[in-house]
């Protein structure tokens, strides 16, 4: 993401933008491919050869074997296109989202049930005082 864009400085946070579409887009279009099972067979089978397949960076790649989500956020992936990634793994959404915050999926329930994390430090860096 350009560091000159007024969303930039947002703590915590990966904005999807057209410089990231382009970034990701390898990536993104890889996880699209999830969506036909015959896909996702060929790649729980080997999963190094069926990303052979595909032109992502050596950090996209490595970000789909470890399942690094928010790494490949960074790096141009889109929560909607990893999803295919994660539920190809038999994973829920919330496990996915969970993962991530690295916090154990009952907690992170729970946290959201009670109205979600806190705003507090998710706000411009030239709004805070």
């Amino acid at each position: 993401m350009a560091p000159d864009k007024p969303y930039a400085d947002i703590p915590g946070t990966t904005i999807f933008d057209s410089d990231m579409a382009r970034m990701g887009y390898h990536c993104n279009q890889f996880c699209m491919s999830l969506m036909k099972p015959e896909n996702r067979e060929r790649f729980k089978a080997d999963e190094e050869a069926y990303l052979d397949e595909w032109p992502m960076t050596p950090e996209q790649r490595a970000g789909v074997l470890a399942r690094d989500y928010k790494g490949l956020l960074k790096l141009g992936g889109n929560i909607y296109f990893l999803a295919k990634l994660f539920f190809t793994d038999e994973w829920s959404f919330e496990k996915a989202a969970a993962f991530q915050a690295g916090v154990p999926q009952d907690e992170y329930r729970t946290m959201m049930l009670a109205g979600g994390r806190s705003p507090d430090g998710n706000r411009y860096i030239g709004e805070q005082s």
